[in-house]
């Protein structure tokens, strides 16, 4: 059976299951190219509205395989340009929600940060303890968690590799929601299958234009949501859904 599965849960939502039970669904190459793979063909695929990434029941995802990098050389791991499997998530243009039980540390929390929406189980944790290996994280630890949670949270949890409870995660707004364990799977889908219905040419601008002026001006990123939101009155979806409004009937968007 495949490291990484693909499921289709419901109408226009896919689901990307990490499969490594066995060692805790640590992230080796294999699974890294599979993830980039299927986010690649997911983006592409005009079926798919929104995209649940998860783990197990027990473990999103416990870091890197350590036992497939230790005796590497700086070369071999420049080499895997591991940075090109990573922005095939980032770059994806659909929702991607992280349903996440149990650990996400290291890459896994890395990976959980790439979503953009991430429904925590009460028993969750996340953690960079990369220093606790005599490294650091690389794929976004010491960016990604300093933009969500600020400068002196992040700075703790890279500096000590300590973990933080998914309640922890909440306040510090690394998270979206913590739901009881064992809800954890239904709380994604109820939000997947809203986003699902939603018009898919505004969801996407929606993305595009919050991703995009996080790290802009003020002024351009205002700019970049005034071209975005003009340019969807040219769609299908705007008359459909304003016409839906006014005539007080659910709109049927078409996506285009």
């Amino acid at each position: 059976m495949s490291e990484v599965l693909l499921e289709r849960p419901a109408e226009g939502i896919a689901v990307v299951r990490i499969n490594r039970p066995e060692v805790r669904n640590a992230l080796n190459q294999t699974v890294r190219q599979l993830l980039a793979d299927h986010f690649i063909a997911l983006g592409n695929d005009d079926v798919t509205r929104c995209i649940i990434l998860t783990g197990g029941d027990k473990v999103f995802a416990a870091g890197a395989d350590i036992r497939d990098m230790v005796e590497r050389s700086p070369i071999e791991i420049m080499a895997r340009r591991g940075e090109r499997l990573w922005d095939a998530i980032a770059s994806c243009p659909k929702p991607v929600i992280a349903a996440v039980n149990g650990y996400a540390l290291g890459g896994g929390c890395e990976l959980a940060m790439h979503a953009d929406i991430i429904v925590a189980g009460e028993s969750a944790s996340f953690g960079q303890p990369e220093v606790r290996v005599g490294i650091m994280p690389g794929a976004g630890g010491t960016q990604r968690l300093t933009r969500a949670v600020g400068k002196f949270r992040a700075m703790r949890m890279l500096l000590t590799g300590e973990p933080v409870s998914a309640r922890d995660a909440l306040a510090m707004g690394l998270v979206s929601e913590v739901v009881p364990d064992a809800e954890v799977w239904s709380a994604a889908m109820k939000v997947a299958t809203t986003i699902a219905s939603m018009p898919p040419l505004a969801v996407m601008q929606i993305k595009e234009v919050l991703l995009a002026g996080e790290d802009a001006s003020l002024d351009a990123a205002m700019m970049l949501e005034r071209k975005a939101f003009q340019l969807l009155f040219a769609t299908g979806d705007q008359k459909e859904g304003m016409r839906a409004f006014l005539d007080k009937r659910k709109p049927e968007f078409k996506g285009r």
